[in-house]
């Protein structure tokens, strides 16, 4: 039921921007967003959040252990062994995350009803799907600055020459 958690949602996986404060800013909004989509009660908020970001770490520790792997392949095997390999951990990877789902699902009936739980994959969708609309505006708006200034450098070389 939790299949659709962001990459977003992640540190490792968070833009990288100048301002540092990135990450705990979207972490914020995440959190904020899921309460009011989720309709979290204040109770059911300070049970679910432990929980859900306790899960959030463990699968984020899977997704680290396949790239560890996709980016240091064993150099003592060709190209076809290492590319096995990481099918194989791929599927490893895939059931341990389904079996994490499971077991972290369960734990979250208890604290929020099977409905809410229900609502969970998509309005994590949406605030992922939000978080990169924001970020390609904010590219649009960076390439259009940087254009307005090259536009106004060559205008100023015309003038000077």
């Amino acid at each position: 039921m939790i299949i659709a958690v962001p990459a977003l949602a992640q540190d490792d996986d968070l833009p990288q921007e100048a301002d540092p404060n990135v990450k705990s800013k979207i972490r914020a909004a995440h959190i904020a967003y899921l309460t009011d989509q989720l309709a979290l009660t204040p109770e059911e908020a300070e049970k679910f959040w432990p929980i859900y970001n306790e899960f959030l770490e463990k699968r984020k520790g899977l997704h680290r252990e396949f790239r560890a792997k996709k980016q240091n392949p064993d150099p003592t095997k060709t190209a076809d062994e290492n590319s096995k390999e990481l099918v194989d951990l791929n599927f490893k990877i895939k059931q341990q995350e389904l079996d994490l789902e499971k077991d972290y699902s369960g734990r979250l009936l208890k604290v929020i009803s099977a409905q809410k739980l229900r609502t969970l994959p998509e309005a994590e969708k949406r605030f992922r799907q939000m978080i990169i609309d924001q970020i390609q505006r904010r590219q649009m708006q960076r390439e259009r600055r940087e254009q307005m200034q090259d536009r106004s450098q060559q205008r100023l070389q015309q003038r000077n020459n």
